[in-house]
Parts: structure tokens; C-alpha cells; sequence
């Protein structure tokens, strides 16, 4: 295929004479792999980029489009405003006329900062906070009752309206549960010319002499006036009666009513504080509820809602081990073979005889209260130790047995040293905050309700149950006219007591609150909070609108993956209702399930019809489908890529030939369904009682010797079940791993397998200095090989030498890395090539040994595809570099820098690593989503990779939403039925064909269509 006809000047929108002003002109990109290419983008339009990974479509979208917009309106802003804004520089690219400003949703990690939730990164929150501070109603967080602050005006109206014909007796509260003779307080009241007291709830004059008991609580209350409710009731009198008990009293009053023997009293108090208790409450405001500043937080774990506590399941990781197998993974208490004359091994080993603790059963199989011993040690008991000294002594002596996680928990708040606070905290893992029950708020914040729910509780709630709460409100306080309210809602807390003793019974109803039975809101209530609710209901609605109702918001963004962290930043934005802005999007739609992708692209429809222009980088078909335009980028990855193949719509894409894109789109080129499922080795991996996050105590039968897929709608637990219980809890078990596992009862047949890897999409390094050649481990065998040369042998070089991170032939001047930074202040960093070396990272003396006319530089500026014959009578070298070229790598260059590669490229660098190691027939390959950024040509390829793995007798469990290789599976096990708290069960296994059959199973009725291509 000639690259210079591919496209170039021949975009059917010039064709069609599209003006400069609906159009995003580029001209000349060569940014990256883009060949000096020209594309007319229409404006306002929802705009596809596709094409195969690596070729081009990044670079286009983000690294040229956006960048240039990104870059045209910081130079817009002052040269002082620019200084505190990152910037980018400007792309290779001769022209870009029509460009909007650019916004990037991206698929960059969400914030790990532990304070960063769901409901602070889109806002919902702070409308919350407003709400819970202008409508809420304060509690006292001790006894529960509602707390108001009065004025005496208010008090008096209140009195007014009890019925007429009422006994009152006004009181001020002097004394409450209160030890001692309080002498002082009767001379005080008698000298202040009050003639009556209540003590205890009896009724005495203040002249009689009597004591109380120093050692019990005390109530002593002054009798300020005794009234009748009557038409002719002087007001006047009873404002005065009331100002007194106010001031006698603190602030606070109360009025006694009698009704024949019983008596009820009404508390008041003119300050926010609880009338019953004294709690003294704050201002309610915003901040109040904020667990990100000190007016909020709870003191106690500063608003993180956790702390770090010594984990049991990380003292013993591994259930099957015995103590004498080394149990305990804390190195001064293994008890193994090799640490018997230590302090605290023997003092284990005493402990384990006293208690009848079996030192040879595994640490699963003992009981619970003799491993408590263990753990939490024996109390005031003491046990005779017998310590043998290094000399052959015996000393015996008396002691405690302290336990390992107390004995931790004291020398990590005792010891100075980091190293050994850091070794304690490997022991460690985050626990709810014991004052805040890990809800992060003060007590006072969380004594505040809006219809019967305090704000931890609606952030708790699973994003679509927290919209039904919010739509509930609006509709009831639409409805409700003036509801009637409690005692308590009214303001007016009441206890009851038989007249004449103190057996108080106060009315503290608990806070009411679910969904179904959520308490209206008062017309002022309703009139405050019509606007805010308006908001978080829009911003809700957002959020399920791109598949994310499962969330609550409360959940830490940093457990988030990249398509959930880039559909909340999309859902913010929908909620700023821009219009004339260019939105860049990089595949929305990763992590979704199928069922989902129509609420998304109608999400971004919305956001186009605004007036928005939408350009997204993606893959998936229905996407493309309801696309206006789609750019295909190619013909190949890399080198062979950057160049335009087709411009047009979704009909036109799939008649033109020159697409790989077109052909899988139309059915062309497509993957097969396989004619027969593999019927497996007959052995099974049996997960028990998996209870972890959102999974409802299921047992998961996993059949080895298959290509099994977990599928399920996002939030479903997916992840859960295969990372988190399964993989931890078999590292553990196989490879000696200290990693907490989640929750379940036990795993079965792991007699079958004998490794278990995890190829997941993290980084493979964090460094320019990390590359595909050093973490698959060819570059030692190059390095070797350069070593081995005539000429490095005539100077002396070793392997060091060809290593451009340490001294001796790496530049100097660079310090290996090829680029220097400059800081250039208001203007962005820059990185300038090296002038010693020009980029090639090792000296003069090293660049001059040669291998087949290439320095060690020129080898490593090769892509795979070009490496491959470079090396192909070196077999070691020629079976690492054919995994990469397997797995669709062969764009890649050998020292390419880490932190330029996607997350799919590392995963699959990842599994090129596996797949060129020696072949075992045992292993269990966990893969999370590998079709990640992956256009259809290259899923191919995986799906081809992972099946050469099961026929090699290994085993493949992969979570999946992608069509294609869900149908080629032998084996799948459907989670759901719904995300969240909804989901975690098992709602289907079975073939594709089964699967498909089930109505109960979402991903079984989007499954249908793509198994019609069986031949």
C-alpha cells in the first residue's frame, strides 16, 4: 500500500466545500508517528478518531488538537497568571484554524489523595454541605433529641399555646446530675428571694433544712413562678417569669406542666445547645460538614475516616501453615526452626504448651479463642517461660503473655526509629475510625438531618438510591402543604415523670429515614432548599447517565479504575452546561458494560447538541455507530501508522476497502466463533463463601485447563472475585504473598495449579530509564552480547558499561537520560536534547563498539519489527522479541520510555514477559480487562495469545466486556444482576451459547448477535 495515497488532501468534507468556520482545519501534524497529515474536523459534531493501537490517534487528539487549544488560551492570560499554570508546549504541526477552548477527559488514574471522594470531585457534595446547612435540623449527638435556639419571645408564644385552663410552674435548671451537698446553690437561690426548689423532681421550700447525699448525681431546678393558662393570663408577667429562668438558668427554662398526678417537662433554651444535657452545639454552616477542614473532621482520625490497625489476616497471610511452618509473618515472633533462641519464640512456644496450642495444625484449623491468645495475649495470667540462653543456659522465670498485636501497637507508638515503624506498618491495614464509626464527620455534624437522614448516610447510599431520596424530597415538599410534626419536630422537646419523683423517661425516638418513608420538608424548608436540590438532582442524574449508579458517594476516587475516574470528570462537565467548548475524550466507554454503552453515547449526544464540539478517541462499534464522523488513522502501528485512511461517516466506513476499521465493521474481516468449547483437564478451582465489597457470600466454581471469562454489569464484583479474593488469597498461598486477601471461606483445589500470575495494566516502570527491553529482560543478553565483541574485549568493557544508568559509559551530561530539563519559570519546563551525547545516553567511547554496523544506542532506538531479523541468530533474544511482535507490539521501540506506553501496551509487555518464559502446564493467567485501547484487529491477535496459552494446559481467567472475546470463551460465570449493593451474585455460568439463552442475564442478551456469526 503506497502511504503517500492514504488520504491525504482527499477528505469528502472539502469535497463538499465545508467552510472554515464549521470545520477544525489541521494541517501538516507530525507530531509523534502522524505523517505531515491534513484533517477537517466538523465542529459541533460527535467526531471518532480510530484506528489500530499505535497509530496515531492519541497524537492527533491530545497531543496535537487539544494541546494546541490547551496552549492558545494560556497565552491568552497574563504572563503573571501563567506562571502558576502548567503548560504544554506547541505541537509539530504547520496549522490549526476553527479550534475551540479544548477540555481533556482523559484516562488518567483519579486522585489517590485518601480526602477525594466521588461526591467532592463532582460537587454533589458541596451542594450537600449547603443543603445540610440552611435546611437541616441540629440533634443533640448525646441524647438525640432536637435542638433549636429560641428567643424569649419564642418561648412565651409556645406557653400561650397550651390549652387553656393549664398548671405550669416556671423552672430554671441550676444543677444537672451533679455529685455533692450544693450547699451554695440553696443560699444562692434564697438570697436571690426564691422561696421554692425542685430537687430531684420534689418540690421543697428553700427555708427547710435538709442535706443531700454528697455521693450521689443531683437535680436541683429554682421554682420561679406558677401560672394558669386563662384568657386573662398577664403576658407581661409571664415574659418577666420566663427572662428570669433564662438568666437564673444559663440560657435555658423550663416549664412545667401538671395534669392531676403527672407532670411533662417542656425544655427551652435561647442558645444552640441541648436543653436536657447542656451540649453546647456550633454554628451550622457549610464548613461544618466538610471532613476536609478542622470545623468538620472528626478529631480522632482527622477526617479520614480510618486508621491504620495492626490486620490479623496479615500476622497469619496464610491460613496453612502451621506455627512451625512459620506461620506468624512477623519476623520476631516466627516460630520456625531457625529462630529458637529468641525472646519472643520462646516465649510463643511456652504460650502454645500453657494453652494446649498444637505447634504442628495449621494456624486455619485452630480454634478462634486459642489463636486470640495468640494474637491479643493471656491478660493478668502469668506462665513460667524456660529461656535457653546462646551460653546453654536455662533461666526460668514468671511473666505475661503479651501478644503479638499488642506487642506491635507498643513499640510503634514507643519506637524512635522509622525503619522499625515502617517494618510495624507492613503489618497494618486501614480500619474504620473508632469515634466516627469511619463516617469522617464530628458528632455534631452528624447529629444534622434532612428528612430523617444525617449526611453520611445519603453519601453512603448507592448514586441511584441517593437521586430516588433527592427526587422524593422535591416531590414531597411540592405536595406537602403544612404537615403536621411531632413534639420533637416542632421544637418543643418533651420528657415524661410521674408527679412528685425524678424517673424521668425522655422521648428520643430514633431518626427515621429510608428512601420510601423519607419525612416532607416544611414550606420554608422546601422554599430554601428548591434550588440546591435542583442541582444535586441534575448532577445525580449525570452520574447514571454514563453507568455510574453503582458508585456511592462517598467511595475514595483512588479505587476508582480509568473509565470510571473519566466518566465522573465527563458527568461534572455535562453539569457545567458549556457550550462552544471542544471536548477530547479518550474510550469512554472502557469498563462499561455493554448494557450501559447506550447511556453513554446518548450522554455525549447531549453534550454535542448543546453546542459542543465532541472528539473521541475509541474503538467500540455502537460508539462509531452513532458517531457523526469517524477519522481512521494507519494502515499499521508505529512507524507504519500516521497517516489518514478514511474521513466520513459509519455507512461510508464500512464499504471502503482500504480500512482495516471498515472491514471488521462491516463483517469482512471478523473473529470467529469457535466450533467446539474445550472441555477443560476435569479439575475445578472452587472459591467458598466470597463475601468481600458488594459479594453475597457466593461459592464460584472455576473449571482450570479453559479460556474462562468473568462478565457482569460495572459494579457487579468482578475484580473483587478474581483480584482481590481469588489472586491474593492464592498468591499467598503459592508465592509466600503478605498482601491482604478479601473475605472468604476457603479455596479448593489449589492442588491443581502451581503459580498464579497477575498481568494487570499498572505501569512496568515509573522512569524514563524503564523500557520494554529492560523489563522483559533482554537488554542483560544485549548488554551481554555487545560485551562480547572483539572490540569491548580489546578495551576491557564490561556489561556495566552499555548501561545507561550507572557511571562509566552512559553520558555524563545527562546522566543517561538522553534529555535535559530546563525550568523556564511562567513558561512551561522544557526537555532539550542532550548536546553531548544528542540523545543517545552513553559517551563517545561506548557508542564506537559495534554490532552488525549498530552502537548500542541504535539498537535500542529499533522498533520490535525491526529488531527481529536484526537478531535472529540469537535465539534468546529472537523468542522474547517474537512474544512482543505476537502480542501487537512490534511498533514498540526497545528503549522506549515507560511512561510514554499505555496502560494496554504494559499489560501486554506484561504478557509477552510470560509468554517467553519457559512453558508450564499448571499456571493460572489472571488478565483484567486486556482489551483495553485494543482496536478489533488487535484483539485478534490477544485473543490468539491467550488461546496458545490454554493449549499449552495452562489456564485463563480474564474480566471482560468486550463481545468478541467473551463469545470465543470456553467458560463464562456472569455476575450481577445489577452494580453496587445489587450486585455480587452469581446470575449465570455456562458457554457463550448458555449464557446467551439466559434472559436473566444482561450480558447474555447482548451476547445474541455476535454469536450469529458461527458459522
Amino acid at each position: 500500500m503506497d502511504h503517500a495515497d492514504l488520504g491525504e488532501g482527499t477528505s469528502p468534507l472539502r469535497n463538499n466545500h465545508m467552510t472554515q468556520q464549521n470545520t477544525i482545519i489541521v494541517r501538516g501534524a507530525r507530531t509523534h508517528n502522524l505523517k505531515n497529515i491534513n484533517v477537517d474536523i466538523p465542529r459541533d459534531k460527535m467526531v471518532v478518531i480510530t484506528g489500530l493501537s499505535g497509530s496515531g490517534k492519541s497524537s492527533l487528539a491530545f497531543d496535537t488538537i487539544f494541546a494546541e487549544g490547551q496552549r492558545r488560551y494560556v497565552e491568552s492570560l497574563s504572563a503573571y497568571a501563567r506562571q502558576f499554570l502548567g503548560q504544554m508546549e506547541k505541537p509539530d504541526v504547520d496549522q490549526i484554524e476553527g479550534l475551540s477552548p479544548a477540555v481533556s477527559i482523559d484516562q488518567r488514574g483519579a486522585s489517590s489523595n485518601p480526602r477525594s471522594t466521588v461526591g467532592t470531585v463532582t460537587e454533589i457534595y458541596d451542594y450537600l454541605r449547603l443543603l445540610y446547612a440552611r435546611v437541616g435540623i441540629p440533634h443533640c449527638p448525646v441524647c438525640g433529641r432536637e435542638v433549636q435556639m429560641q428567643t424569649s419571645d419564642q418561648i412565651v408564644d409556645a406557653v400561650l399555646a397550651l390549652p387553656e385552663g393549664t398548671r405550669l410552674q416556671i423552672l430554671a435548671p441550676l444543677i444537672k446530675d451533679r455529685k455533692g451537698h450544693h450547699q451554695p446553690v440553696f443560699e444562692d437561690v434564697r438570697k436571690a428571694g426564691f422561696v421554692r426548689v425542685r430537687v430531684d423532681g420534689e418540690l421543697h421550700d428553700v427555708s427547710d433544712h435538709f442535706e443531700l447525699d454528697r455521693y450521689k448525681n443531683h437535680t436541683i431546678e429554682a421554682v420561679v413562678d406558677r401560672l394558669v393558662i386563662k384568657p386573662d393570663l398577664d403576658r407581661a408577667r409571664l415574659s418577666d417569669s420566663i427572662e428570669t429562668a433564662l438568666n437564673l438558668g444559663d440560657g435555658a427554662v423550663i416549664v412545667n406542666e401538671i395534669s392531676g398526678k403527672d407532670s411533662i417537662d417542656h425544655m427551652y433554651s435561647e442558645r444552640f445547645a441541648c436543653a436536657y444535657d447542656g451540649t453546647s452545639l456550633p454554628e451550622i454552616e457549610p464548613r461544618t460538614f466538610s471532613f476536609n477542614t478542622p470545623h468538620g473532621a472528626c478529631e480522632t482520625c482527622q477526617g479520614l475516616g480510618v486508621k491504620l490497625e495492626i490486620d490479623p489476616d496479615l500476622v497469619f497471610p496464610n491460613p496453612n501453615l502451621s506455627l512451625a511452618q512459620g506461620a506468624i509473618n512477623v519476623m520476631e515472633w516466627r516460630s520456625d526452626e531457625t529462630g529458637e533462641d529468641m525472646y519472643y519464640n520462646n516465649l510463643m512456644r511456652e504460650a502454645a504448651k500453657y494453652y494446649k496450642i498444637d505447634w504442628n495444625t495449621p494456624i486455619g484449623q485452630i480454634p478462634q479463642a486459642k489463636k486470640d491468645i495468640l494474637l491479643y495475649g493471656s491478660g493478668d495470667e502469668k506462665l513460667k517461660i524456660n529461656f535457653k540462653h546462646r551460653t546453654g543456659g536455662i533461666r526460668i522465670y514468671e511473666t505475661t503473655f503479651e501478644g503479638i498485636i499488642p506487642n506491635l501497637r507498643r513499640r510503634y507508638a514507643e519506637s524512635t526509629s522509622d525503619y522499625i515503624r515502617s517494618r510495624i506498618e507492613s503489618y497494618m491495614a486501614q480500619a474504620p475510625c473508632p469515634t466516627c464509626g469511619g463516617k469522617r464527620l464530628k458528632p455534631a455534624a452528624l447529629a444534622v438531618t434532612v428528612s430523617g437522614k444525617n449526611i453520611s448516610e445519603v453519601t453512603s447510599l448507592p448514586v441511584n438510591e441517593a437521586l430516588d431520596w433527592v427526587k422524593t424530597l422535591r416531590s414531597n415538599s411540592n405536595t406537602s402543604k403544612h404537615p403536621e410534626r411531632s413534639a420533637e419536630a416542632s421544637g418543643i422537646s418533651t420528657q415524661s415523670k410521674d408527679a412528685g419523683n425524678g424517673n424521668a423517661r425522655p422521648s428520643t425516638a430514633p431518626l427515621r429515614g429510608s428512601v420510601q418513608d423519607a419525612l416532607p420538608l416544611t414550606p420554608r424548608q422546601a422554599t430554601i432548599a428548591k434550588q440546591i436540590l435542583k442541582e444535586i438532582n441534575a448532577r445525580l442524574q449525570f452520574m447514571v447517565d454514563v453507568g455510574l449508579d453503582y458508585l456511592t458517594l462517598e467511595r475514595n476516587t483512588g479505587s476508582l479504575s480509568g473509565g470510571e475516574s473519566q466518566r465522573i470528570r465527563l458527568a461534572t462537565q455535562i453539569g457545567s452546561r458549556l457550550t462552544g467548548v471542544l471536548y477530547v475524550l479518550d474510550e469512554p466507554s472502557i469498563g462499561l458494560h455493554p448494557r450501559d454503552q447506550a447511556r453513554l453515547i446518548k450522554t455525549l449526544q447531549s453534550m454535542r447538541d448543546l453546542g459542543n464540539s465532541v472528539l473521541i478517541v475509541e474503538h467500540d462499534e455502537d460508539t462509531m455507530e452513532a458517531s457523526d464522523w469517524i477519522i481512521d488513522l494507519g494502515p499499521g502501528a508505529g512507524e507504519h501508522g500516521g497517516h489518514v485512511i478514511f474521513e466520513g461517516t459509519f455507512d461510508q466506513i464500512k464499504k471502503d476497502k482500504k480500512s482495516l476499521t471498515g472491514g471488521y465493521l462491516s463483517g469482512r474481516l471478523r473473529i470467529e466463533v469457535p466450533e467446539e468449547r474445550r472441555s477443560g483437564n476435569g479439575q475445578y478451582l472452587i472459591i467458598r463463601g466470597a463475601q468481600e465489597n458488594n459479594l453475597k457470600n457466593i461459592d464460584v466454581k472455576i473449571p482450570l485447563g479453559k479460556f474462562v471469562c468473568i462478565t457482569g454489569v460495572s459494579g457487579s464484583g468482578k475484580s473483587t472475585l478474581v483480584v482481590e479474593v481469588l489472586y491474593k488469597r492464592l498468591a499467598q498461598m503459592l508465592h509466600g504473598s503478605h498482601e491482604r486477601a478479601g473475605v472468604s471461606q476457603g479455596i479448593e483445589g489449589i492442588e491443581h495449579i502451581d503459580k498464579i500470575i497477575n498481568i494487570d495494566q499498572s505501569p512496568i516502570g515509573r522512569t524514563p530509564r524503564s523500557n520494554p527491553a529492560t523489563y522483559t529482560g533482554f537488554f542483560n543478553e544485549i548488554r551481554d552480547l555487545f560485551t562480547e565483541l572483539p572490540e569491548s574485549k580489546v578495551r576491557g568493557y564490561k556489561a556495566g558499561r552499555f548501561s545507561f544508568n550507572v557511571k562509566g559509559g552512559r553520558c555524563e551530561a545527562c546522566e543517561g537520560q538522553g534529555q535535559i530539563q530546563i525550568e523556564m519559570q511562567f513558561l512551561a519546563d522544557m526537555f532539550v536534547q542532550c548536546d553531548v551525547c544528542h540523545g543517545a545516553r552513553y559517551n563517545r567511547e561506548t557508542l564506537q563498539v559495534r554490532y552488525k554496523g549498530k552502537n548500542i544506542a541504535e539498537v535500542l532506538d529499533m522498533t520490535v519489527s525491526e529488531a527481529l531479523p536484526f537478531f535472529e541468530n540469537i535465539p534468546l533474544l529472537q523468542r522474547k522479541l517474537q512474544t512482543l511482535e505476537d502480542v501487537g507490539l512490534g511498533y514498540i521501540r526497545l528503549g522506549q520510555p515507560a511512561p510514554t506506553m499505555s496502560g494496554g501496551e504494559a499489560q501486554r509487555v506484561k504478557l509477552s514477559r510470560e509468554l517467553s518464559k519457559r512453558p508450564t502446564d499448571h499456571t493460572l493467567y489472571v488478565l483484567d480487562e486486556p482489551s483495553v485501547g485494543l482496536h478489533a484487529a488487535d484483539v485478534h491477535k490477544l485473543i490468539e495469545v491467550l488461546n496458545r496459552l490454554v493449549d499449552a494446559g495452562n489456564s485463563v481467567l480474564i474480566i471482560e466486556h468486550h463481545p468478541d472475546i467473551i463469545k470465543v470463551a470456553d467458560h463464562l460465570i456472569d455476575l450481577g444482576p445489577e452494580g453496587g449493593a445489587r450486585g455480587g451474585y452469581i446470575v449465570a455460568t455456562g458457554t457463550p451459547e448458555e449464557i446467551a439463552a439466559n434472559k436473566e442475564s444482561h450480558t447474555g442478551q447482548f451476547l445474541k448477535k455476535h454469536l450469529l456469526s458461527k458459522k
